[in-house]
């Protein structure tokens, strides 16, 4: 086994609670690996983050993630972690994966992520404006619900039944 595969395979990281308990993953763009590596197995990453080593090559088709290849074995660098890291938040808030790409491909535009930063900010105000409208869409619905159950209730107690049952 090569050097960089031997380094690859040390011991997984383990999840963070949250992972663990299903409320999510939160991308650890603010928490490094806690062994401080430069290479990642697939195990490793689908592990640490919680995917299927399925949804890893999908990403790495999908151009997202390029993983070096040793013979059959694919390693993982930190930028792949990071990146992987950056489609996990992304994908937990209801970004499409064209939409990551965007995002994520103006990483190395050379300009210390300005642009990406930018253009993340823009397309979560977006979206955070977009979930608003949904939510007090949803509030209408409900009072509209609400109010048509109590109509319902109070003619078939009119009526002499107990709408309860």
């Amino acid at each position: 086994m090569s050097q960089q595969a031997a380094t690859a395979t040390q011991a997984p990281v383990s999840r963070p609670d949250s992972a663990k308990s299903g409320s999510g993953h939160t991308g650890h763009l603010d928490q490094p690996d806690a062994l401080k590596r430069d290479q990642f197995t697939i195990s490793d990453l689908s592990n640490e983050f919680g995917v299927t080593a399925r949804a890893l090559r999908f990403y790495e088709d999908e151009g997202l993630i390029a993983p070096e290849r040793i013979g059959l074995s694919r390693i993982y660098s930190r930028r792949d972690r990071a990146r992987l890291a950056w489609i996990m938040r992304a994908k937990n808030v209801g970004f499409s994966l064209a939409e990551i790409r965007d995002m994520i491909d103006l990483y190395d535009m050379g300009d210390g992520r300005a642009e990406q930063r930018r253009v993340t900010l823009a397309k979560c105000r977006e979206r955070i404006e977009s979930m608003r409208r949904q939510q007090a869409d949803l509030a209408a619905t409900i009072e509209e619900l609400t109010s048509f159950v109590d109509l319902v209730i109070a003619k078939e107690r009119s009526e002499g039944r107990n709408p309860d049952i």
